[in-house]
């Protein structure tokens, strides 16, 4: 049997009462206030079911104030099928398919993706490669929106995304204008530890920034070398090719304002991949959890 027959992607107050227990896992939490507590129902005729009121501040709330899914008109059970469906296609899901498979305008669809993605992001597990472990750092380059200059060489038209992978642990992305020093040394220091040991290829934008690290192995791809003993990047270019792979065969044309949001939900299926034993459904209660906090706008995400 599909999982999507299960009674939450079907009834709107089963899906109310399972995205509670996802989001207060240990009782209801006041958006307001953020009080956590026996807050009680409101169950007069007048009140739609699931609002409560907070026994501290005295406001009302759902378990969708302050949330992603805050002041839409999209059932709560479509929203849990457009989250499991996202999370469910490893390359991704267009907004064409899911406006056919929800039934929904193409408009709705495109900001229901971006609202879900949004809640993939969040604050990170602290610093990469904290207990020395290697941490592989990469760059790639997509598209072709801005047209090659005449004589220009290289990739510097593209956009471009870095990344950042630690060996059996996390993966994080960053849209970046340029790859350089004054780019990419802000974001290594801050997001990989100074005992980590950093894998990358012979770029010299890493030659110095390497230095501030415990060590700095580079793998030659030039002289067609991929691998010197545990030394290579392999790990963070296979990342790259399941987000190439979303990116040509699924999605087609991404902007660049909105490069970033593609990125950081192919981010969170590395994370919670089933190689680690996630499931479809425990990723998408994983991003379930995420999406408090992070009410997004059709306004500001358009403008992005």
């Amino acid at each position: 049997m599909s999982n999507l027959n299960a009674p939450h992607f079907q009834d709107a107050d089963k899906a109310r009462e399972y995205l509670e227990a996802q989001v207060w896992p240990n009782g209801r939490v006041c958006p307001h206030c953020g009080s956590v507590g026996d807050h009680y129902e409101l169950n007069g005729k007048t009140n739609r079911p699931g609002l409560y009121k907070c026994s501290d501040c005295r406001e009302p709330f759902t378990v969708t104030v302050g949330t992603v899914f805050e002041r839409s008109k999209v059932g709560l059970h479509i929203w849990l099928q457009a989250v499991y469906l996202i999370n469910s296609s490893k390359k991704g899901i267009s907004s064409k398919q899911l406006e056919r498979m929800l039934d929904v305008t193409y408009k709705t669809a495109w900001f229901m993706s971006h609202r879900i993605r949004e809640a993939m992001s969040g604050d990170s597990g602290g610093l990469l490669g904290s207990n020395g472990t290697p941490v592989e750092a990469d760059e790639t380059y997509w598209g072709n929106s801005n047209p090659k200059p005449t004589g220009a060489r290289g990739y510097a038209h593209k956009m471009k995304v870095v990344t950042l992978v630690e060996r059996n642990g996390e993966k994080r992305s960053f849209h970046v204008a340029n790859v350089n020093a004054d780019t990419l040394r802000p974001i290594l220091k801050s997001q990989i530890a100074a005992q980590a040991r950093l894998m990358t290829d012979e770029a010299a934008v890493y030659t110095k920034i390497g230095k501030e690290f415990a060590s700095h192995g580079v793998v030659k791809h030039s002289a067609k070398e991929y691998a010197r003993g545990d030394i290579n990047t392999n790990t963070v270019e296979s990342s790259f090719a399941i987000l190439k792979r979303g990116l040509y065969g699924t999605f087609h044309n991404v902007s660049e304002k909105h490069l970033q949001r593609y990125a950081t939900e192919f981010d969170f299926k590395w994370n919670n991949r089933s190689a680690l034993g996630i499931d479809d459904i425990q990723r998408t209660n994983e991003a379930l959890k995420g999406i408090s906090g992070k009410r997004l706008t059709y306004q500001r995400t358009n403008n992005a």
